[in-house]
């Protein structure tokens, strides 16, 4: 299952709306992935191949290897 290895960030679910969005029962279920990305990273101390989302990069809670 896809899952950010440092925030635990998993599919979320909703529904999908019309695009009349004026009759209620037109609503059908979906799911959000995350952007996962497959990093080297430095997992005590050695470099290990992890999954992280791309906001735990961009916030720099990844040490890159």
């Amino acid at each position: 299952m896809a899952v950010c290895e440092i925030c635990s960030k998993t599919l979320s679910h909703g529904n999908k709306l019309s695009i009349t969005r004026s009759h209620i029962s037109k609503r059908t279920s979906r799911t959000w992935k995350p952007n996962l990305r497959t990093v080297k990273a430095m997992v005590n101390g050695e470099p290990k191949r992890i999954t992280v989302c791309a906001k735990c990069l961009r916030a720099g809670k990844v040490k890159r290897a």
